[in-house]
């Protein structure tokens, strides 16, 4: 027996995977206040917490890579969802700001490969037209998982208690895991492929970088390093992640200390950002094609124009301060997290089309790393700076970060504009 339209399936199981991801290390800021209150610790200390899982998760995004690159994607995605559901599980034994920070850097240590996984399961099982659209679904978990995670885990903690809470959310991924482990496979080896896709997707493969299998090689990690077009996709996604790490920590802790929620009103509103996120990540995968269709834009330069349009609208959040309604924040914090998802399509898939498929989980992570050096950089200044400076400011940061962005993606980048040529030929181009 054949599914048809098999690579759908795909993108759903590792979309249903990377909600679980996301509703695992959302826990943490829907309970901050009340562990903030029933632990004794304070703003900065919680942006401790929340640094050990950032930076946990910043250095290991490369290992995860390259683990996924040198031992397959169903094994090694599965193997670190166990071990992500058994550290947030963990989360509900924690007595103190210090246990908490070290059971979130476990989280960290092994949520990270989430995204990498993610970009070698589009790589592998789409060809390069269809990948942007592939991503913006891929893309609908983070911010699903995101949304979800408010009113479930106020839901549990009201029914029962925080320590409940986090083993619900940690539970899940224990359900994933088994599930991927089960029905993943690749292109070439899976059983309910029909003949047809395969082809399909075989045919498209090649339309940027050879994706064919590897033979056994590893992934460079310096040699990925020194070329242009890494740091074309890195340096961008670290100025942009700023804005996703603030919507993800510290929106709660904003409505609770500046617009004075509660945790029903939080419970109420705070999802709301991350609908407007799935609606980005939807909108951000037909953004390319889109370019490619009406204005016969090459694959990369479509994929900047989509960077371009997120970065303009992430003026949204910029504006926050000018609005004196709590429900107009919210607005302004929607209209930046569906610019966000915008441009994380964007920079995502950009990894699937400027690497081969023995190091794009490698490049992907190492990419990764940069992003989640800017988000962890940029939360310790929350913490250090929301109650002297306001939040206000902080928002109006991320605007300028992301059009800095742009800019820089469109320098590094131009010339990879007619991606459709021999790998030879575009490692030329890198030197």
């Amino acid at each position: 027996m054949k599914i048809k339209r098999l690579r759908w399936w795909i993108i759903a199981l590792v979309c249903f995977g990377t909600i679980v991801n996301y509703l695992s290390r959302n826990s943490l800021a829907v309970l901050a206040s009340t562990l903030m209150t029933q632990m004794r610790f304070s703003t900065r200390e919680y942006s401790y917490v929340v640094g050990a899982f950032q930076l946990a998760y910043t250095i290991m995004q490369p290992v995860c890579g390259y683990v996924l690159d040198f031992f397959g994607t169903r094994t090694g995605f599965a193997l670190f969802a166990l071990l992500w559901s058994l550290a947030s599980c963990l989360h509900g034994f924690a007595t103190g700001w210090l246990s908490l920070a070290f059971f979130r850097g476990w989280l960290g240590l092994t949520e990270a490969a989430a995204i990498p996984a993610g970009v070698k399961a589009i790589a592998e099982w789409f060809p390069a037209q269809e990948r942007s659209v592939a991503m913006g679904f891929f893309n609908i978990g983070t911010s699903l998982g995101a949304m979800l995670a408010p009113p479930l885990v106020v839901f549990v903690q009201l029914r029962y208690n925080w320590r409940v809470a986090f083993l619900v959310t940690g539970g899940l991924g224990f359900v994933f895991a088994g599930a991927w482990w089960l029905f993943y496979r690749s292109p070439s080896q899976h059983s309910l492929l029909s003949e047809p896709e395969r082809v399909h997707i075989m045919s498209g493969q090649g339309a940027t970088l050879p994706t064919a299998d590897n033979g056994g090689r590893k992934p460079a990690v310096l040699q990925i390093l020194r070329t242009r077009r890494y740091w074309g996709i890195a340096i961008p996604r670290f100025l942009a992640e700023p804005a996703w790490q603030t919507f993800n920590f510290w929106i709660p802790v904003y409505l609770t200390t500046e617009r004075g929620m509660n945790l029903q009103d939080i419970a109420m509103l705070a999802w709301l950002p991350f609908v407007a996120a799935d609606i980005g990540s939807v909108v951000g995968g037909f953004v390319s094609p889109f370019f490619m269709k009406l204005f016969k834009m090459p694959v990369v330069n479509s994929r900047l124009a989509g960077i371009v349009l997120g970065a303009t609208c992430m003026m949204g959040p910029g504006c926050i301060g000018f609005t004196a309604s709590a429900y107009g924040a919210i607005g302004l914090l929607c209209v930046g997290a569906f610019a966000h998802q915008v441009i994380s399509c964007m920079t995502n898939t950009l990894s699937t089309d400027l690497f081969g498929s023995h190091e794009v989980a490698t490049a992907s992570g190492l990419a990764g790393t940069a992003a989640w050096a800017g988000g962890l950089s940029f939360s310790l200044i929350v913490g250090a700076l929301a109650h002297s400076v306001g939040f206000s400011a902080l928002f109006a940061c991320l605007s300028v970060f992301d059009i800095i962005a742009a800019i820089v993606a469109i320098v590094l980048l131009r010339d990879f504009g007619n991606v459709v040529m021999p790998l030879k030929s575009l490692m030329e181009h890198t030197r």
